[in-house]
C-alpha cells in the first residue's frame, strides 16, 4: 500500500473509494469524498482493511466468553 493509491474501504452498508494520504504502523489516513464533505480524511486500521480482504462474510470477534 502506497501513498496515492485508490482504496475501497467499508463504510455503513456499502463501500467507499478512497486515496491514500499517508500509510503508518498500524493504520492508514484516506482522503473520501462524500455528497456534503468532499475530501474528508478518515483514518482505518491496517488490520480491519486487510480482514475485509481475507475473509469476506466473517465477523471478528473483540471478546470471548471465556473466564
Amino acid at each position: 500500500m502506497n501513498v496515492g493509491e485508490k482504496l475501497s474501504i467499508p463504510f455503513g452498508n456499502g463501500t467507499k473509494e478512497g486515496t491514500v494520504v499517508k500509510v503508518c504502523e498500524k493504520s492508514v489516513w484516506l482522503r473520501v469524498d462524500f455528497p456534503r464533505h468532499q475530501g474528508k480524511l478518515v483514518r482505518r486500521r491496517l488490520s480491519d482493511l486487510n480482514s475485509e480482504k481475507s475473509t469476506p462474510g466473517k465477523k471478528k470477534r473483540f471478546w470471548s466468553r471465556k473466564g
